[in-house]
């Protein structure tokens, strides 16, 4: 095999679609077009002089020659970030968190983080999704965010160190005049038949959804189809109140005019919450918030979760591997 200077960035778009095994899921995950992620794979293969993936119709499948690029490509890409950071210096930059969203467990972190090291700058981001976030977070336009690790693409996740931080509740986001609404808290049975949104069809939160389905499968409840992407506050309460459905939410999540948050119980599902970042990553900020994640689970029982509670035994099995 040839062996010349390889343009990270085909190296980034080879270890995408590497991953996902999908050439469209791969590109969005870039935020590239799928024929300039094509074109690069392409380019990546003349340069090498070797084919990296089986490409059908129906699926992509790696090489041998693509099975053996794929310690090498990781590893160069990790040498590039902690390249960057060694010159940026720890404290010489922002570190960037990505929140999901705004007044919930994650912004609490952040918030006793800044605290802690109040010489660091720690800004927030907005990114709707751990899908989306660890992909921003292994391209390098993030450093750390929160949700649902075990909802990750196991070759994502081996890139990332994860602390859990809080079994979250569930709750249902009801407009007032759902029949519901008027409960102190909503029994999954009384959702039986119903249809209910949980993000079908967006990709950055793809973790959530794939939850979702597991919780909702057993009670017959129904997935809502997907709606138009909705990016804020006011466009993701004019959406939802257009579709009119029910919203799969957390206890925290605040309501919305019009609606009310009512916590899921018989069992009480929960949300796997944890803290993730790149690998190799060396900031003080980091460690400021995975000691704020502590200090608060520790002080508030983040990490006790309720009798009777609901998690697939996989989220149990990673929020129980404590670093």
């Amino acid at each position: 095999m040839a062996t010349p200077d390889v343009d990270p960035r085909l190296l980034r778009a080879f270890l995408a679609v590497a991953e996902e095994l999908h050439f469209t899921r791969a590109a969005a995950g870039l935020f590239v077009a799928q024929q300039a992620l094509s074109r690069d794979i392409r380019r990546l293969e003349r340069e090498l002089g070797a084919e990296l993936f089986l490409r059908t119709t129906r699926q992509v499948a790696l090489t041998p020659d693509g099975e053996r690029l794929l310690p090498y490509a990781r590893r160069v890409l990790d040498a590039h970030t902690e390249l960057a950071a060694a010159f940026d210096g720890p404290a010489a930059r922002p570190l960037l968190v990505d929140l999901n969203s705004d007044g919930m467990t994650a912004a609490r972190v952040l918030e006793r983080a800044r605290e802690l090291v109040p010489e660091c700058e720690l800004m927030a981001r907005f990114e709707s999704g751990l899908t989306r976030a660890a992909a921003e977070i292994l391209a390098g336009r993030l450093d750390a965010s929160f949700g649902r690790a075990a909802g990750l693409a196991p070759a994502v996740r081996a890139r990332l160190h994860v602390q859990p931080v809080r079994y979250e509740p569930m709750a249902v986001l009801l407009p007032d005049s759902h029949p519901l609404a008027p409960r102190e808290a909503v029994g999954l049975s009384e959702l039986a038949g119903e249809t209910v949104y949980a993000g079908a069809g967006n990709e950055r939160t793809r973790e959530w959804t794939d939850l979702a389905a597991l919780l909702f499968a057993p009670w017959d409840i129904r997935m809502a189809p997907p709606t138009p992407l909705a990016v804020g506050v006011a466009e993701f309460q004019r959406v939802m109140s257009k579709a009119g459905h029910p919203v799969l939410a957390v206890v925290d999540f605040p309501p919305l005019p019009g609606t009310v948050v009512r916590p899921l119980v018989d069992p009480v599902p929960l949300s796997p919450l944890a803290l993730v970042w790149r690998k190799g990553l060396d900031h003080p900020g980091i460690d400021a918030l995975r000691t704020a994640a502590a200090q608060l689970g520790a002080a508030r029982g983040w990490m006790a979760p309720p009798p009777g509670s609901w998690l697939p035994e996989g989220d149990l099995a990673l929020m129980r591997d404590r670093p």
